[in-house]
């Protein structure tokens, strides 16, 4: 048998760290002060951020269809 080695990790070994911003950010919104965590990457906190609805797929909702009438 011949001599050869396998070289191997253990699963999940591996872990990306997260990724990070700017320490210090505060909202962008005007008169507010709360200091944005470095892991958040939106300009807003969550109060501030601009909504965001989610992709509908399928048939649309009557809510949707009478707001858009």
């Amino acid at each position: 048998m011949p001599d050869v080695a396998i070289k191997a990790a253990r699963p999940g070994s591996r872990v990306r760290r997260p990724k990070t911003y700017d320490m210090g950010r505060v909202c962008d919104a005007d008169e507010c002060t709360t200091v944005i965590s470095k892991y958040n990457r939106a300009d807003f906190c969550f109060r501030h951020r601009p909504v965001k609805y989610p992709r509908l797929r399928g048939v649309f909702t009557e809510e949707f269809q009478t707001e858009q009438a």
